[in-house]
């Protein structure tokens, strides 16, 4: 008989092997400081490009005047309970509008989490008559989401139709057993690739199969389409996403989330989302605060031009110095190279200590053995400059990387 404790002492896990070296450096880093481009680590200024403060609301003058009044005039009690009983207020009702609004939507719902609330909405809309397919790369909350699902669930190659239409045929045999209904899940911008899901060649198929289509656009919303709408609107299907699901912790900078959809679809996750029916309902600070992020992230192209600027900016050169940033159309830009895991530790801390630039770095199992990847979050707080010297360091440490200077049998002691 195994001991619980034990078991788990023996496996930690792929990263959490790693614990024990990686902690406060390589893994839970503490970035220190004002909210901006530069930013203290371990006591040293460094070009941070990991915070996805996209549009720069987080440490915005205007923004936070709107959260230090809300606080000292509300506090972070109010309102209490959970939004069915006893904590809903007209604040909470009017951001759910002005969403609903703003994504052409009837209705929205506000979330306390995002990944809470994608997690509890797919386990409220299926049934065990249903079929959900999914994309091979969506996010962890919607993993899991789907393992509360106790009917059928296929997933399709990453953005592949051809791979998408064989599993809506399989989906479509079985609801005509069961009755049930077919559910598509995808996502408007991958966070780790940065490219966007095919959502006009999915909403092509509904001609073909019955099915409804959910969007995680965390990263598109804020970010995407003419007016920020998200990955929808730059795309120019936004009508044929059924249900739309944002956050406010990027573009926005704040917590939590919203899901907009048809009013039908909505009053029904009100009483039937677990997460949302038995959880506190969101703080009013929050509330408030969000309403004034919306209403920058609506009335203030420029700061969205800004982050647009710094991206393309970044990419640009990146890519002119033959870099291979994936299959990325968006403002995430990750940075592929070839090496394991102690020539990563050993590189990132070259990165930090010696050049006084910070970005994520991100290993096997979220990509494959013998992959690198350094993840950087281009926003609206960061200049050409940050770009130029970015870019020039990227360059050096790509040549130490191919002579073998970051070589080692251990990861790097910091």
């Amino acid at each position: 008989m195994a001991d619980l404790f034990e078991k788990i002492k023996d496996n930690r896990g792929p990263l959490g092997k790693y614990s024990k070296e990686a902690h406060g450096y390589f893994a839970f880093p503490k970035l220190e400081g004002e909210l901006n481009n530069r930013m203290k680590f371990r006591g040293k200024e460094v070009l941070q490009w990991s915070l996805n403060n996209y549009l720069g609301l987080g440490n915005h003058p205007e923004i936070r005047k709107v959260d230090e009044e809300a606080s000292r005039d509300w506090g972070l009690a109010y309102p209490m309970g959970a939004r069915m009983m006893s904590g809903n207020t007209n604040y909470h009702e009017q951001l759910e509008r002005e969403l609903a609004d703003f994504e052409q939507k009837e209705d929205s719902i506000l979330l306390n989490f995002g990944y809470q609330g994608m997690l509890s909405a797919i386990d409220a809309l299926l049934d065990r008559n249903d079929v959900v397919v999914y994309d091979a790369e969506s996010h962890a909350c919607i993993l899991d989401g789907l393992r509360l699902h106790q009917g059928k669930r296929f997933v399709y190659q990453h953005n592949d139709m051809e791979s998408l239409e064989k599993m809506l045929e399989k989906a479509s045999k079985i609801i005509e057993k069961t009755k049930g209904a077919i559910l598509v899940i995808t996502e408007g911008v991958f966070g780790m690739s940065g490219n966007q899901g095919n959502l006009k060649d999915i909403v092509a198929l509904k001609e073909k199969y019955p099915f409804r289509l959910f969007v995680d656009d965390a990263h598109g919303f804020g970010t995407m389409g003419d007016t920020g709408m998200g990955t929808g609107e730059a795309q120019g299907c936004q009508d044929g996403i059924d249900v739309y699901f944002g956050t406010f912790a990027k573009a926005m900078a704040s917590i939590g989330g919203f899901i907009a959809s048809n009013e039908d679809v909505i009053d029904f996750l009100r009483y039937n989302m677990r997460s949302q029916v038995y959880a506190k309902s969101l703080p009013m600070p929050l509330v408030i605060g969000n309403l004034k992020r919306l209403d920058m992230l609506k009335n203030s192209p420029e700061i969205r031009e800004k982050l647009w600027a710094v991206a393309n900016g970044l990419q640009k050169g990146l890519k002119e110095a033959g870099f291979n940033l994936g299959t990325s159309t968006t403002q995430v830009t990750p940075v592929i190279l070839d090496g394991d895991i102690p020539e990563a530790t050993n590189l990132t801390l070259d990165l930090r200590e010696n050049y006084g630039l910070f970005c994520s770095i991100v290993v096997y199992p979220v990509v494959p053995k013998g992959i690198i990847m350094l993840r950087l979050i281009p926003t609206a707080m960061h200049t050409l400059e940050d770009v130029r010297y970015t870019v020039d360091t990227f360059k050096t440490v790509q040549e130490k990387l191919k002579n073998g200077e970051y070589k080692s049998e251990s990861v790097a002691a910091f």
